[in-house]
């Protein structure tokens, strides 16, 4: 038998076999998770495997937001969905959903903004925590009670704030220690 024999009779098996496992259907949920740097266990969502829940919740919290992206992450047996995307203005939003016995809870909604547009009692005690930072990125993030978490991003340090300042009902000060959400 010549190798191009055996190469007609072996590709059409071959080829068929692949074809199926493409055209098999996977759902995100089944889809291989990856671990994040804080060993979060991320999962990337398609719009249609957000949960239903998740999602009125969201829409609830902004309405009119176009969702662009979404991640089920598993955290310290905690589970969320963080949903990107915009508001109806075009700015960017990010709303963090905790999943607790079925039911879904917007507990943060996040923006980037300049550190120049920070409020100036979140600049001060930052100055005055003693570390040096100049962030490079700001996170304001909005928490159902009223509150507003600063997360300041060091050069170089994506994955963790260097520094995280709370506003509570006026008054600014740093955390000593990482906040949950």
């Amino acid at each position: 038998m010549t190798a191009l024999s055996i190469l007609f009779r072996v590709a059409p098996a071959a080829l068929l076999a692949a074809g199926v496992v493409a055209c098999s259907p996977q759902k995100a949920a089944e889809a291989p998770a990856s671990s994040g740097a804080s060993g979060d266990v991320i999962t990337e969502l398609t719009a249609a495997d957000i949960p239903e829940g998740a999602r009125a919740a969201v829409l609830a919290a902004v309405p009119g937001m176009t969702i662009k992206e979404a991640q089920r992450k598993a955290r310290e047996n905690r589970v969320y969905f963080d949903i990107e995307g915009n508001r109806p203005d075009g700015s960017e939003v990010e709303l963090d959903v905790l999943e607790k016995d079925g039911k879904f809870e917007v507990v943060e909604i996040q923006r980037d903004i300049a550190w120049a547009d920070a409020p100036a009692s979140v600049k001060a005690v930052a100055e005055a925590s003693g570390k040096s930072i100049a962030p490079v990125r700001v996170i304001e993030s909005a928490q159902p009670d009223g509150t507003i978490i600063y997360e300041l991003f060091a050069e170089g340090k994506p994955a963790k704030p260097s520094l995280e300042v709370r506003l509570k009902d006026g008054k600014a000060d740093v955390l000593t220690e990482e906040w949950p959400h």
